[in-house]
């Protein structure tokens, strides 16, 4: 009797022991749902959330609705996260734009890259928690915090990409090249993705109790798979080409100089142009009231020189309404320091911003002795003076002047891109390589002598290149 007392002890305690220990597993792991449940939909207590039964679906009639919104704004904050994030080459040009329609400068493009970050990292974080939460066979519960959130995230990359596509509708062109760089890392990523989702898309499907419902949960996701799977066949991407096979490296062409090293169109910036083994320089070129062409992009003075403090009742008159005299005055280099034009700006050395502080509005003159003694292409856009200016119709034959008899530079580093007058120029200045700005038929290329094309890389097509002469493509090229 004592015996069978005994056992009977031992096997309820030990039933006890297990009961406990299941117990301890099963709240031991309470804290890690807690997080999930409470980040996710805010309920942090054990008697708010709710299990998902065998068989039931995941969430209520009302979540199941929503969760292709999250899926959905989650795509799209991705779709312009990677637009804009390519984009990088134009966040010049886009801060420009809103110079032009504001008044003053600032990094918009670095702002606008910083929320799409945000947003992304948002909406993805709520994606995880909920993948989290269904492979804990928990219910779906966003709570309604989030809920605007996913339609704040949905709403602005939804009109950030309309926007951006209305305006800049030649990113997407951009885009499509930057695949042939990033589609084997972006393949890589998808895939890894896809099998960490592997685990709870088969639980689901185990839990669900109807063939229908398993099938719409697996179908999609083995389809996707396979399309990952087969996306290589037709994938192409410098990356994965045998070394050898690709064409020539590109000639570079400082643009208004080294414009993130140094203030733009100055002396120091096409130095640091030089330092960096560039083939050519790109300038833009004005002339001053009395005849003196000197370099400046903007039409007026009030972004790149100290003119607000110089001359404060001339800040919005043309640049080219200025005399020589009073363009030395100038300093061309202290707002460089001051608003940082460029967010990728690599931090100067203490003697580079001396000498950026330093810099003044420079000659063409000069700026042609400095191309030809480096032996270094030189391009230019002149921009005719305004009504009433002295060298208004002459202003083609002035700088002719400075370029034939005051630099002394050899004439077949000039790329001649002005338009107006070029046969003259022809006449006048036959060493110079001529060069077109816009896309033409071939036979105007051919009859004005064109040698060099200067057109964004999207603005020709594979076909349009095909199109050109075998002599005038290996010129271009």
């Amino acid at each position: 009797m004592e015996a069978s007392s005994t056992s009977l002890k031992k096997i309820k305690f030990g039933k006890l022991k297990v009961v406990r220990r299941r117990l301890l597993q099963r709240y031991e792991h309470q804290p890690f749902i807690s997080c999930l449940a409470g980040f996710y939909s805010c309920r942090w207590k054990r008697y708010q959330r709710r299990r998902t039964e065998p068989g039931k679906c995941c969430c209520k009639t009302r979540e199941c609705v929503f969760f292709p919104l999250l899926v959905g704004a989650f795509c799209f904050s991705l779709v312009f996260l990677y637009l804009w994030g390519e984009a990088k080459n134009d966040y010049n040009n886009f801060d420009w734009y809103n110079y032009g329609n504001l008044g003053f400068w600032f990094l918009w493009s670095l702002v606008l890259l910083i929320v799409a970050a945000i947003l992304f990292m948002y909406i993805t974080l709520l994606l995880v928690l909920a993948m989290c939460l269904l492979a804990e066979g928990q219910q779906l519960y966003l709570h309604w915090s989030h809920k605007i959130g996913t339609f704040l995230v949905l709403g602005f990359s939804v009109a950030a990409i309309f926007i951006l596509s209305v305006l800049w509708g030649d990113q997407w062109k951009t885009v499509l090249l930057s695949f042939q760089i990033t589609a084997p890392y972006l393949h890589i990523g998808a895939i890894t993705i896809m099998v960490l989702l592997s685990w709870p898309m088969a639980l689901h499907a185990i839990r669900a109790d109807k063939k229908v419902v398993q099938v719409i949960i697996v179908g999609p996701y083995l389809a996707i798979l396979l399309f990952l799977f087969l996306i290589p066949l037709g994938m192409y991407s410098p990356c994965i080409r045998e070394v050898g096979t690709l064409g020539p490296k590109p000639a570079l062409i400082g643009h208004r100089g080294a414009p993130m090293l140094a203030p733009e169109n100055t002396e120091m910036s096409f130095q640091k142009t030089i330092e960096h083994g560039a083939d050519g320089l790109e300038t833009d070129v004005t002339i001053s009231y009395d005849g003196v062409p000197f370099l400046m992009h903007d039409s007026t003075l009030s972004r790149t020189t100290n003119i607000k403090e110089v001359y404060p009742n001339d800040t919005a008159q043309n640049a080219a309404l200025f005399s020589w005299d009073a363009l030395k005055e100038l300093n061309a280099g202290a707002w460089f320091l001051k608003d940082k034009p460029f967010s990728c700006m690599g931090s100067l050395s203490r003697a580079d911003q001396n000498q950026a502080m330093n810099q003044s509005i420079y000659k063409l003159s000069n700026f042609l002795r400095l191309a030809d003694s480096q032996n270094k292409l030189v391009i230019f856009d002149l921009y005719r003076p305004p009504e009433k200016h002295p060298y208004r119709n002459s202003w083609i034959n002035r700088t002719l002047e400075v370029i034939l008899n005051e630099s002394g530079i050899r004439p077949h580093l000039v790329l001649w891109l002005e338009n107006d007058m070029r046969s003259f120029v022809q006449s006048v200045a036959p060493g110079f390589q001529q060069t077109m700005g816009s896309k033409a038929p071939v036979e105007d290329l051919l009859t004005d002598n064109i040698v060099k094309l200067n057109l964004a890389y999207t603005e020709m097509s594979s076909e349009d290149i095909r199109q050109l002469p075998l002599d005038l493509l290996k010129e271009i090229c």
